[in-house]
């Protein structure tokens, strides 16, 4: 390996600085346009490791699982052309759900650049709208800055997708390299702190509530907030409710938690929600699938928004607070304030006993008894619930098993979960119960079906001594089957628990309620008289991964303990009825009013 100071081609160049920045794992699948760049990591595999994926959007969202499980940007290479075009989803995905990821692509030589060439496409052209920023690297002296640049945009302030295009003929010029350049952004300002003066405001709002409600997302998890969010409801008692990407931002377990709110959320969230005069929405964006109708949703509430990107704040629904700041700096900030009150409140108590502490000091009881006594009366009366099955093996159970016994093993912590898209990932959100960050993942804002498996491999990977589960169904688990292959040959052991319906379920449960039960193309077996289709076990052996199937409801306990065990990467297919609904439901665009209960 050439040294440092030495003359080395563009590909060492940029592989070294992926060393220089941490990187341990990348994901890369070659081609004519990234080969230098795939022989410069052969040269570095005492301080690198390559995955190879079977395809590039598998690649895409190995890097995905890694950088959402270890909160680390993630780091995929892909070659020009195909190769790049095959990452558009994944950069789409990682740019909706703030994942930090560093795409590095191939690309066809500078002379011909625009000229059609093999395998061209313009990529930073294509990506420019889902990705944070990008790169076409035109002189090989700057790929060291370039590289410098995109790591810490990817990982500061929202993070968020950079995409860099690498012309092959850079990759080859040789060249001493600067490995310490100065960056060169102009106006990008990432860190944002709350002023003491909006904290104080934030204060003053929930003192004059009495019935608050802490609405938290994604953005706990990515600042790494969980336990100052934490904190901060024990020191105030005001309940939480979370975003699809909220959970385990806060304990599942915790009394004062809410779990899931939005359109397929607990019928008692969204009841807080509506009921709430103080709206705390802490790194959320408002998303449709959480609010339904804008202009109904937390109505009779003030509206307090903290989140670190600018461009959120008033988006879709206008704060009468609004404060730009990362969220873990502000619950801090919040904390101490407080704790700085109630020091305060008991000095002056001990030189004037009988005075009154201040309303948000610790104390045992919640100052919002009433309040939390109205939430546990629709708790008891609106507790998710289904009609369990003794033919069959329902869905819902097959998780809350899953859950159950992952738990009775102590493992609970110790278990990373991703899905993919449709009634499977609703179903695990709302049954499945995470009390710790990064222990849960799935495509929500893109929706991207086929992100379950790779993401799962990508996690395995950033934490081998883990176990990584994807609940997964059969529409989206076919769309990246083929990563099953990577799994065994880089004995990376990650389990798919598969709910085979035989159908895109959550299209066909939007045709069931919306299109009078229409089939359009949503069921995917070879005839309702044929076995199931296509047969997922034979597809698992030929990858030679574990695996079994399940019909019977007495035999699933065995096969999760089973699956659980396996040292290689498993399939259980559990085959489960394709009519069952994911309820509560607010249909699109509706209000808590219209809810669909089970």
């Amino acid at each position: 390996m050439a040294m440092e100071n030495q003359p080395q081609s563009g590909a060492d160049i940029l592989v070294q600085c992926l060393v220089n920045h941490g990187v341990e794992v990348v994901f890369a699948y070659p081609g004519g346009a990234s080969m230098p760049i795939h022989q410069a990591l052969t040269r570095f595999r005492t301080k690198l490791r390559t995955i190879l994926p079977r395809h590039e959007q598998g690649g895409g969202f190995m890097a995905e699982g890694y950088a959402r499980s270890t909160g680390q940007v993630g780091v995929c290479i892909a070659t020009s052309g195909p190769g790049a075009t095959n990452f558009v989803t994944c950069l789409a995905d990682a740019k909706m759900d703030s994942v930090p990821v560093v795409a590095i692509t191939g690309q066809v030589s500078t002379p011909v650049i625009g000229t059609d060439a093999f395998q061209e496409t313009p990529i930073i052209e294509v990506c420019r709208a889902i990705t944070k920023h990008h790169y076409l690297v035109t002189r090989a002296e700057d790929l060291p800055r370039v590289m410098k640049e995109a790591f810490y945009i990817a990982s500061t302030g929202r993070p968020g997708p950079v995409i860099v295009d690498v012309p092959k003929d850079i990759q080859n010029k040789v060249l001493v390299a600067d490995y310490d350049p100065p960056m060169n952004l102009p106006g990008y300002r990432p860190e944002r702190r709350a002023s003491r003066q909006e904290l104080e405001a934030v204060l003053q709002a929930i003192r004059a509530s009495r019935r608050p409600i802490i609405y938290a997302g994604g953005g706990i998890i990515a600042s790494g907030a969980t336990p100052e969010l934490r904190a901060f409801v024990d020191r105030t008692g005001i309940p939480v409710t979370l975003t699809v990407h909220g959970l385990g931002g806060f304990p599942s377990d915790h009394f004062l938690c809410l779990q899931m709110l939005g359109m397929h959320g607990t019928v008692f969230a969204n009841y807080a929600i509506n009921e709430a005069d103080l709206l705390l929405a802490l790194g959320v964006r408002f998303d449709d699938r959480v609010t339904g109708k804008v202009s109904e949703f937390a109505k009779h509430g003030k509206i307090v928004h903290i989140d670190i990107d600018p461009s959120e704040i008033n988006k879709n629904k206008a704060a009468d607070l609004p404060i730009v700041g990362d969220i873990r700096l502000a619950l801090q900030d919040l904390i101490q304030i407080l704790d700085e009150e109630t020091a305060k409140a008991r000095a002056e108590v001990r030189q004037h006993p009988g005075a009154d502490a201040p309303r948000l000091a610790p104390t045992k009881g919640n100052p919002y008894g009433e309040w939390i006594r109205k939430i546990e009366e629709w708790r008891e009366q609106e507790p998710l619930r289904y009609n369990d099955r003794e033919d069959a093996v329902m869905p819902q159970y097959a998780i809350e098993r899953l859950w159950q016994i992952i738990r009775d093993r102590k493992r609970l912590a110790e278990t990373i979960v991703t899905t993919g898209v449709g009634q499977h990932q609703m179903w695990a959100a709302q049954y499945y119960h995470f009390n710790t960050p990064r222990t849960w993942f799935t495509s929500g804002g893109l929706g991207a079906m086929g992100f379950g498996l790779p993401a799962a491999i990508g996690a395995q990977a950033a934490h081998p001594f883990k176990t990584v589960i994807d609940i997964d169904g059969d529409g989206s688990f076919l769309m990246n089957i083929q990563e099953l292959a990577c799994a065994y040959c880089e004995k990376l052991p990650v389990k798919v628990m598969l709910l085979n319906n035989q159908h895109l379920g959550m299209v066909v449960q939007w045709e069931d309620r919306f299109f009078e039960g229409n089939r359009a193309h949503t069921y995917l077996g070879a005839g309702f008289d044929k076995e199931p289709y296509p047969d997922f076990v034979s597809i698992a052996k030929g990858f030679r991964c574990g695996a079994r199937s399940v019909t019977r409801k007495e035999d699933l306990d065995g096969a999760l303990e089973e699956m659980l065990d396996s040292k290689v990467p498993y399939v259980l297919d559990v085959l489960v009825p394709y009519q069952e609904h994911v309820l509560p439901m607010i249909p699109g665009g509706m209000t808590v009013r219209d809810i669909i209960k089970a």
